[in-house]
């Protein structure tokens, strides 16, 4: 069962991915399989590659495949491992998807996974959500608590945007940021959402 913001935050991203025409997709951080279950049924991808740390997440995401019907189960891969260490397994994608993954890595390693994903892996289009720390009252998360117990940090729009901004420059991509799933006029929506494209 899921949210409707997280509904939401799961259809803005698969937008994403469909109106980049990608055909090979890397779900990094993919959990239970939220986001590549849906993808599975995008005519237009030709592949599906699931990356994650934890096996009981990969184990109950292989059990909600098996569970479908059609060709498309064929076309999915599943990896344990970890998102920050890139490798030719990971690359010549055409997307990668980080959806509310970076707030679980320690600040200090985040260069790690900007360096796997961005300079290893290099992916034509990266899409990466984040939960919005602006948000959090409307959610009734107090001002000293993380909305996860294994959230690492929460940014706030500016702050995400800047670091956004850098590993754009850094890598030689286009960005653009927007807030996603929920709207409000001064705090934006519960999760805010950075698209890189590489440049040409």
């Amino acid at each position: 069962m899921t949210t409707c913001l997280h509904e939401q935050r799961l259809d803005a991203a698969r937008k994403v991915v469909r109106d980049s025409g990608a055909r090979t997709v890397l779900d990094l951080g993919c959990g239970d399989g939220d986001l590549l279950v849906r993808l599975v049924s995008e005519r237009q991808i030709e592949r599906v590659v699931g990356v994650d740390l934890c096996r009981a997440s990969l184990g109950r995401l292989r059990e909600r495949l098996d569970a479908l019907e059609g060709e498309g189960m064929a076309r999915v891969d599943l990896i344990h491992g970890c998102m920050t260490e890139g490798g030719a397994a990971l690359s010549g994608f055409d997307c990668a998807i980080l959806i509310e993954t970076i707030e679980h890595i320690d600040p200090e390693r985040l260069s790690g996974l900007e360096r796997a994903v961005f300079v290893e892996m290099q992916p034509a289009t990266v899409v990466v959500t984040t939960p919005n720390a602006e948000f959090n009252p409307l959610l009734g998360v107090p001002r000293h608590r993380f909305r996860h117990p294994d959230h690492r940090f929460e940014w706030d729009r500016a702050r995400f945007r800047l670091w956004a901004r850098g590993v754009a420059a850094r890598g030689g991509y286009d960005l653009t940021c927007h807030d996603i799933a929920g709207r409000h006029p001064v705090l934006g929506g519960a999760s805010q959402m950075a698209v890189f494209r590489r440049w040409p």
